[in-house]
């Protein structure tokens, strides 16, 4: 069973927007503070790259632990850090994994495994793959070969301190991912 809240437009062009969008088969249009079914409706909850997008978090927490069965599983991901995205429906940055320990036990459920999508470096690299489209759309400055030069540099470098990394994701990363099982 899929939900989504069905109002997003791509056409609006504010930060990182998608060109073209489907929702595919959507089978709960609704609000994902207040989904239409029964109490303990699910053995399993995907909440996937969602929280952001959402105006009360918490509230939205809420709602999923409702609909789990009692030593029912929720699974969430969201970013730790983002740029605007799905505008004007970005709302948050991202969640730290202190958030989730916060707020996953005030749900009535224990976190089983939380642990990082990639760590600092990776995450400096993608923002520095990123910095020419950004650049295009948010200035006049055309690239150059020292810039191209520089970029490829501090990327390779990027990538050596990344694969000897020693948990730099506790000041950055993509995201989280969680496991939380409902007592």
């Amino acid at each position: 069973t899929s939900q989504d809240f069905g109002e997003y437009d791509p056409s609006v062009q504010i930060g990182l927007q998608k060109k073209s969008f489907s929702y595919g088969k959507t089978d709960i249009v609704s609000n994902i503070t207040n989904i239409p079914r029964e109490d303990c409706s699910f053995d399993v909850v995907l909440c996937s790259e969602v929280l952001e997008h959402v105006l009360e978090p918490q509230a939205a927490l809420r709602e999923l632990a409702r609909l789990i069965v009692p030593s029912g599983l929720l699974i969430l991901t969201a970013p730790f850090c983002s740029l605007t995205h799905f505008a004007p429906f970005h709302f948050s940055t991202g969640f730290s994994k202190f958030f989730y320990q916060e707020n996953i036990s005030q749900l009535g459920c224990e976190i089983i495994e939380i642990y990082p999508n990639e760590n600092y470096f990776d995450y400096l690299a993608q923002e520095l793959r990123r910095l020419p489209g950004i650049r295009q759309k948010y200035t006049d400055y055309k690239s150059n070969f020292w810039m191209r030069f520089a970029q490829k540099l501090l990327l390779r470098e990027l990538a050596k301190y990344s694969s000897s990394d020693k948990q730099s994701s506790e000041l950055l990363c993509y995201g989280f991912h969680v496991l939380a099982q409902k007592r």
